[in-house]
């Protein structure tokens, strides 16, 4: 890979040409009146999810995006009962717009996992208290008991997924009957961590990114393989890469296509695609009612693979290799947010978490790292970093 200059001139103009256009762009569709109609129930395969004995549709619902409950009105009637959100979506009101219209639904009727961070590791000698306090806001703002599975959001090692305190206190919230099953969700070290949920024996659920472009993909469905075995239920997540094409995000990907894929691994219960519109809603419907894969949309599939794209694999090979520690991954998936998802505050929100310097290029005359997938990463660091300075009401 050709190696560029990320002086802090070069650096400073890369990032007001790369990042302008992406950081004001609409996260979603306006929705025209004919797109508002009650939408009729599809007919879904249904799988098991794990030892919780729960039959799920294929498809279900990420809300993170998701501002418009009319979207959640949608797909609920269309037969959805799946909806994934997570205590930091949107600060909060992502679970209050769940809680608001589930409030006078069916409890049976629906089923929702919300997310907590454990904030660092190892913890502190506050981690019950906070984590406990975090479920609770959370089964506030959703007005609700008890929600059906509650995952760590987004571990960082296998010592973490195993260590006593965590796995006592997840007992705990099942024992006081604020959640059914436990689980934990991740992007990273897939293989490993599904074993490290097999030995702690406390996981029921985990939610894990999945899809076409994995370069571990074997490792991955065998350890999915032995998760079933043990009675853990899986969640795929991240099935559309970006829900781009192309490293500037420019074009939109083939979302049935994706889909698809990852309905082929029978050891998926179910997905939760980021639809926010009524056109994505239906795109991903028709997938669901449709599940075989064509001949021409393997080769599409199989064609991407060798593109760039926005989809970071979380392999963590280039820490090693970048002279400032820079947490790259993570970085790369605040790119994905703003240029594949066009949902910058949610970037911003992520990049707020890393505490980054202003420059995080500003020391390094060309960039040393080379990324196993083939991203141009000082080009895409350069590319996100205006998003830590836009004012949040700017922000799609």
């Amino acid at each position: 890979m050709e190696t560029k200059k990320v002086n802090r001139r070069n650096f400073l103009r890369m990032s007001a040409a790369a990042g302008a256009g992406a950081l004001l762009a609409p996260g979603a569709k306006a929705m025209s009146p004919d797109k508002m109609a009650t939408h009729k129930k599809a007919a879904f395969p249904m799988r098991k999810l794990g030892r919780s004995g729960i039959q799920l549709p294929i498809l279900s619902m990420g809300v993170m995006r998701a501002d418009n409950p009319n979207v959640v009105r949608a797909a609920y009637n269309s037969g959805i009962k799946h909806f994934d959100t997570a205590y930091g979506y949107q600060n909060g009101r992502n679970e209050e717009m769940l809680g608001n219209f589930f409030k006078d639904k069916p409890r049976d009727s629906f089923c929702v996992a919300t997310k907590g961070r454990t904030r660092q590791y190892p913890y502190t000698d506050s981690f019950e208290k906070e984590f406990t306090d975090m479920l609770d806001l959370s089964l506030s703002r959703l007005q609700m008991k008890y929600v059906d599975w509650y995952y760590v959001h987004d571990p960082k090692s296998v010592e973490e997924i195993k260590d006593p305190r965590l796995v006592n206190i997840l007992k705990k919230f099942k024992e006081e009957g604020k959640t059914k099953y436990v689980g934990f969700s991740t992007h990273a070290n897939k293989p490993e961590y599904i074993d490290a949920a097999i030995e702690a024996g406390i996981y029921d659920v985990i939610l894990l990114s999945y899809n076409f472009k994995l370069d571990n993909l074997k490792a991955t469905d065998e350890a999915l393989a032995r998760g079933v075995k043990a009675g853990i239920g899986f969640v795929a997540m991240k099935a559309m890469t970006g829900a781009v094409e192309d490293a500037e995000g420019n074009k939109k990907i083939n979302a049935q296509a994706c889909l698809k894929w990852v309905w082929q691994n029978e050891n998926i219960t179910t997905a939760i695609p980021g639809f926010s519109n009524f056109d994505e809603l239906d795109e991903c419907l028709a997938a669901a009612e449709n599940t075989k894969l064509t001949t021409g949309e393997k080769e599409y599939l199989a064609a991407l693979c060798t593109q760039e794209g926005v989809y970071c694999q979380q392999c963590g090979k280039c820490l090693e290799q970048c002279p400032e520690h820079l947490p790259i991954p993570d970085m790369m998936r605040a790119y994905m947010y703003a240029y594949g998802y066009k949902y910058a505050q949610l970037s911003k929100e992520t990049l707020a978490d890393l505490s980054l310097p202003e420059n995080p290029c500003a020391n390094c005359d060309s960039c040393k790292v080379t990324c196993a997938s083939g991203f141009d990463v000082s080009r895409k660091i350069a590319a996100i970093n205006p998003v830590r300075n836009m004012p949040t009401e700017f922000l799609s």
